[in-house]
């Protein structure tokens, strides 16, 4: 069933403060026209100065809902995301001769999305809860609340039916130098089991000098638990071409939550130092992966959380920095939230074929999630993820994949 959406905040003034020092303005967008090429945005890769949104009819759901595709452009960057589970499908940048190189894992049609369950969670919104949730119960004001068991014997990603296997409501936004789509959906009370009704505001912001902003907001009308995220896979050599375990990872982070066997973090907040988990300086992936550490053996590679060495102020802080030392390309991921989850795309099997007609393969991909840390419900001494009526989720997450700097 097709959740209710909640419209709201249509003009490009809904971008946050936060992100002012890194968006740039600019000439006024022109209408957009119609997508042509076999991805949906113009001809040549959709690579032009000016900022343009499109959109195209992309299948229907198993239940008859209509499935529709927005391509983003923005002076040599184009995004394509899809109102099914507001999955960012691909994303182009610019090589060294200018020709578009898609650098996110995912599938060429809606098919491979439903019919896979989208199991790795390719590029999709996560909600209601990011990440693991023990034994999928938690206690919130003296009332216990049971979710689905979906990844035995915890609760992932929002249950069996989480916002990334929903159609969001879209509408896009033209701005002065920006071009941006706005997902709606209101999650009922109940849903998943979770307690209160929830409305849900995901705008995607793309500039012009190759940054994708991400600003979730979320209201309550009862108290419950929210941990937004998206789940996007990177690889900077270009989608289906190589391992990422020569990519050079950064984490600002001195410590990291350690988990058990099924994943779920003990409570200790423990140092980094002298172990495979220091990402402090540009480390290669695959440089310490195979160490007989026990929390490597735990995830089968690396699937955890890391504190972020930052301000409790809502500030926008540098959360990662990923590069391809081949083609030198950088991403740079900048957050208000307190953690990050590091995954190494360990369960990926061979089982999956992507968009450009290639094989899925263990790290093949890696995601980076932006998150309050997993069980929080359930772990008091970390980072509160209630929220109660007249509260406002309010988060932001920015890809950089400009070229100014290396």
């Amino acid at each position: 069933m097709r959740m209710r959406s909640l419209r709201r905040g249509l003009t490009a003034a809904a971008v946050p403060a936060a992100l002012a020092l890194l968006l740039t303005s600019g000439a006024s967008v022109p209408a957009a026209g119609d997508s042509t090429d076999r991805w949906g945005g113009d001809k040549g890769g959709g690579h032009h100065d000016a900022a343009t949104i499109t959109s195209e009819p992309w299948g229907t759901t198993g239940g008859g809902e209509a499935v529709e595709r927005y391509t983003l452009s923005n002076k040599g960057m184009t995004v394509r995301i899809l109102t099914y589970g507001g999955i960012i499908q691909t994303l182009e940048v610019p090589d060294r001769r200018n020709n578009p190189v898609n650098v996110v894992l995912g599938f060429s049609d809606l098919d491979g999305y439903i019919e896979s369950g989208n199991s790795p969670y390719f590029g999709a919104l996560i909600g209601r809860y990011g990440n693991r949730i023990a034994e999928g119960r938690f206690t919130l004001d003296g009332v216990t609340y049971q979710l689905p068991i979906n990844n035995p014997p915890n609760s992932l990603h929002g249950g069996d039916v989480g916002f990334d296997k929903l159609v969001w409501d879209a509408t896009p936004i033209q701005g002065d130098g920006t071009v941006a789509l706005q997902l709606n959906l209101t999650s009922p009370a109940g849903d998943q089991g979770y307690p209160g009704t929830l409305d849900v505001q995901v705008t995607y912001t793309l500039t012009r000098d190759q940054k994708l902003e991400i600003h979730y907001t979320a209201t309550t009308d009862a108290p419950t638990v929210v941990n937004l995220t998206n789940h996007t896979y990177w690889n900077l050599q270009g989608e289906g071409t190589s391992s990422i375990l020569d990519h050079e990872l950064t984490l600002p982070a001195s410590h990291y939550t350690p988990v058990d066997a099924t994943l779920i973090p003990t409570g200790e907040i423990a140092d980094v130092t002298g172990t495979p988990m220091d990402f402090r300086s540009a480390t290669a992936i695959g440089e310490r992966i195979r160490e007989p550490f026990e929390q490597l053996l735990f995830g089968q590679g690396y699937d955890h959380n890391w504190v972020l060495d930052r301000p409790d102020d809502g500030s926008l802080q540098l959360a990662a920095k990923l590069r391809d030392p081949d083609s030198g390309r950088t991403l740079r991921m900048w957050t208000t939230e307190p953690g990050i989850q590091f995954y190494s795309g360990n369960f990926l099997d061979a089982t999956l074929v992507g968009t450009g007609g290639h094989v899925y393969r263990q790290s093949d991909g890696l995601a980076l999630e932006t998150q309050h840390f997993p069980d929080s419900p359930n772990q008091p001494q970390f980072p509160s993820t209630t929220l109660r009526p007249g509260e406002t989720y309010d988060t932001t997450t920015v890809f950089d994949l400009s070229r100014g700097r290396r």
